[in-house]
């Protein structure tokens, strides 16, 4: 009785050892080995800080930046502590008046679009913390940022077509466009004294 008590204890003591602190020692080791950027929670550096996760939705509501997916965490939009979604079903009334203040918004940001709204920017998704919207609503703000940002359509539209990721091999998933790195690069772009003057040039015709 009391051997097989203590081959009992040895093997929880064994296996807690392997697969409580070996196991993920060695795999922890082996990510940041292999993958650095992606164990360290692919974060975005910028001037030597992080600007966020490239997996974790910002919520932008300026009318100069580009917007990304509702999101429907509380207390506040893209809580990454608290991921979750409203759990409202399509024939859900709430639903609906959600969509349409959010269509409402759309348009009043940028009253001169008349162009459809596509779904991702007026519905939220399971996890609210999408870092990514498809082209079609990405294309769909150039006109409003373009305005705010004093720059041209042509030279906004080029910016994110360079955002824009194909599908992984060319058959999974959906092209998308990183929120936050379109983002950190459209402030970089505003802030470039040529690109400036080459869209006032185009503007007068020079």
């Amino acid at each position: 009785m009391r051997r097989q008590a203590l081959s009992a204890l040895l093997a929880v003591l064994v296996l807690t050892g392997l697969a409580g602190l070996v196991y993920p020692l060695l795999v922890t080791g082996l990510a940041a080995l292999l993958f650095p950027q992606r164990a360290s929670g692919s974060l975005i550096v910028e001037d030597g800080r992080a600007a966020g996760s490239a997996l974790i939705g910002q919520s932008f509501s300026a009318p100069g930046y580009f917007w990304g997916r509702p999101s429907a965490t509380a207390p506040f939009p893209c809580n990454a502590a608290l991921s979750g979604a409203s759990n409202l079903g399509p024939a859900n009334p709430e639903l609906a008046k959600q969509v349409k203040a959010r269509i409402e918004a759309l348009r009043a940001a940028d009253p001169g679009n008349s162009a459809p709204v596509p779904v991702d920017l007026v519905t939220a998704s399971a996890s609210g913390l999408d870092p990514h919207v498809s082209p079609a609503a990405a294309f769909y703000q150039v006109p409003r940022v373009a305005r705010v940002r004093g720059l041209s359509r042509e030279t906004v539209r080029d910016l994110v077509r360079r955002h824009v990721r194909e599908r992984q091999w060319g058959i999974l998933g959906e092209p998308v466009v990183n929120v936050l790195e379109l983002n950190l690069d459209l402030e970089k772009m505003a802030a470039s004294p040529k690109a400036k003057s080459g869209d006032a040039d185009r503007a007068t015709g020079r």
